[in-house]
Formats: structure tokens, C-alpha cells, sequence
């Protein structure tokens, strides 16, 4: 009897069934969600390459998880078998991507610009060896056009974290149009073996999550921009009336302004539909470096006490 595969998908070697179990993970670019995805990792237990192209933002990633490390189970209550120093040290940073040619598993983590993606994935390629999976975390890049650049589109899956990645138990993981069932397999794995939930949907910009949630910050914007409400009675209003723990501009000051705006013209590219375009008011504060919390000010102003100063 003859076996049938979809195209695109490979079989399996005993080899790359040894790869499945992750041990080495390389996350490339070591901003709010690279750095929490290199101590979810570490966290575990397995070893971590972290790859930025600026020495002062991986030191800087080291310094946050360090305090991360420290805050974070005061939080939840939950308390982390072995001491930081073991997480740290599982975590070795290095600014040339070549240095990832003897992981297991990628994570990248860089921004919502097809350039930059699209040819980081092409040197990844010839980096790394063909059995290892990419999971593109992306707010909206379709995953299968970034699949088509590399010679492994099968081995390609989005992994879409959410911040803070340490805390946050739910992954939405986007399968593109070549994604292998043995892909799949590898990245859910990796996800259980972190202790995150994840959740499967279809490869359309946006997904499931940003596809909303932009739209509700674009508007948020819009009703500030029209003086229909202030940013802060914006957020008063999802909190008090639908129980939110945070407003959509609190939650846009968070992630990041020119994320948002990125993202939402991706959409507004992909769908060629005039709901996704963005406001000019999120346009012209992201022309003035207002890009929320990483800036000190968006929405709010974080100068003071990191909080937002909500008056």
C-alpha cells in the first residue's frame, strides 16, 4: 500500500524525531516578548540563545529578566524550583545569528517589518539545519508568505505570545498553508513542555486576537482623535462596563504604538478593506516617538513612576 502526504510535508527521520525534543532554543531579538520567551525557556530548563543585532538591548534583556526573575512569582504566588542564577545562566546572548546553527528550535521575536523578517528568514535557512522548525511570532505577517522564502516552507508555524510571556498560559499558534502535522507536533510540544496553553487557528493576517483587538484600539483611537472621550474615560469604560482589567489604550501603551500601527497596516494591506485603516492620530503619535510604555509616554505618561500617570 502506498502512503499518501500532503504537499509540502516531509517525513520523518529517526534524526529529526530526536530533534523534536527540544533542548537548545534560539529566539532571535530580545524586546519585551524575545526576552520573555528566552526566561519561559530558561525557566524549563533548556538551554538559550539569545540573538540581537545591539549589544545594549540583549544586556538590557539580561537586566529585565533578571528583575522579572525576581518580582514575578511575589505576583503569582507561585514560587520557581532552583535558584535565578541556574535561569541566567541557561540564557547566552550573542549579536550574530550564525550562532544559531546548532539549535534545536527558533523563536523570532523581531519587528512587524516584512523586510527585516522576510530576510533574517532567508539567512536562518542557511544557518540553521533543515530539520529545525521557525515559529514566527507575529501580530499579522501571514506565516505561509514567510514560509515561501525559505526552503523548509513545511517547517514553518506562528507562535503568537503574549506579554507578559512568563505569566500568560495561552498561545495562539497560527498554522500556515505548508505546515507539517510533524511541525505542529514539535511546537505544541515545546509549548506544553513550557506550560502554555496553545490554541490552533487558520493563517489569515491578524489571526484571531490582533485581527480584533487592533480593530479596538484603532477605534479607541478614533474616538480620543473625534473628542468623543479622553484616553482615560476610554479605558474607564471597558473596565467598569465589561470587566477588562485593562482599557484599550492602557493595553496599546503596553505593547507598543508603532506595533500597533504596524500591524494594523498590515491588515489594512492584506484585506484592502478602508476598516483597518489607521487613525491619524496613532500615525502622528508614533511620527513623535510616542510609543508608549518603552518611550516613557504614549496614552499616558511613564516618566514618573512606570505606572502611567492617569490624572
Amino acid at each position: 500500500m502506498t502512503s499518501r502526504r500532503p504537499v509540502g510535508q516531509q517525513a520523518v527521520t529517526s534524526h529529526e524525531a530526536r530533534r523534536m525534543d527540544s533542548k537548545k532554543v534560539g529566539v532571535v531579538g530580545a524586546g519585551t516578548i524575545g526576552r520573555g520567551v528566552a526566561q519561559a525557556v530558561a525557566e524549563k530548563g533548556m538551554d538559550v540563545v539569545l540573538v540581537d543585532t545591539s549589544a545594549e538591548q540583549l544586556h538590557g534583556a539580561i537586566s529585565q529578566i533578571a528583575a522579572d526573575l525576581r518580582t514575578q512569582p511575589l505576583l503569582t504566588g507561585v514560587r520557581r524550583v532552583g535558584p535565578d542564577a541556574d535561569v541566567l545562566g541557561r540564557i547566552t546572548c550573542e549579536t550574530d545569528v550564525a550562532k544559531l546553527a546548532d539549535v534545536d528550535f527558533v523563536v523570532e521575536n523581531v519587528t512587524e517589518n516584512w523586510d527585516i523578517k522576510s530576510g533574517l528568514y532567508q539567512e536562518l535557512d542557511r544557518i540553521c539545519a533543515p530539520e529545525v522548525v521557525f515559529a514566527v511570532n507575529t501580530s499579522a505577517i501571514p506565516i505561509t508568505r514567510l514560509a515561501a522564502v525559505t526552503g523548509r516552507p513545511d517547517r514553518l508555524v506562528g507562535m503568537h505570545f503574549m506579554n507578559p510571556v512568563p505569566l500568560m498560559r495561552m498561545v495562539e499558534v497560527i498554522r500556515g498553508h505548508h505546515t507539517s502535522d510533524e511541525t505542529m507536533a514539535v511546537a505544541t510540544g515545546l509549548l506544553t513542555r513550557l506550560a502554555k496553553e496553545p490554541v490552533v487557528v487558520d493563517d489569515l493576517p491578524g489571526f484571531v486576537t490582533n485581527r480584533v483587538l487592533m480593530l479596538t484600539i484603532n477605534e479607541a483611537v478614533f474616538c480620543v482623535q473625534d473628542s468623543v472621550a479622553s484616553a482615560l474615560n476610554v479605558d474607564r469604560i471597558f473596565k467598569g462596563c465589561f470587566g477588562h482589567k485593562m482599557g484599550p489604550l492602557e493595553t496599546a501603551d503596553l505593547i507598543g504604538l508603532d506595533t500597533i500601527l504596524n500591524s494594523i497596516t498590515v491588515m489594512y494591506d492584506s484585506f484592502n478593506d478602508s476598516k483597518y485603516r489607521p487613525a491619524p492620530l496613532l500615525r502622528r503619535m508614533v511620527d513623535a516617538g510616542l510609543l508608549g510604555r518603552k518611550t516613557g509616554q504614549g496614552f499616558y505618561d511613564y516618566r514618573i513612576d512606570g505606572n502611567g500617570d492617569k490624572s
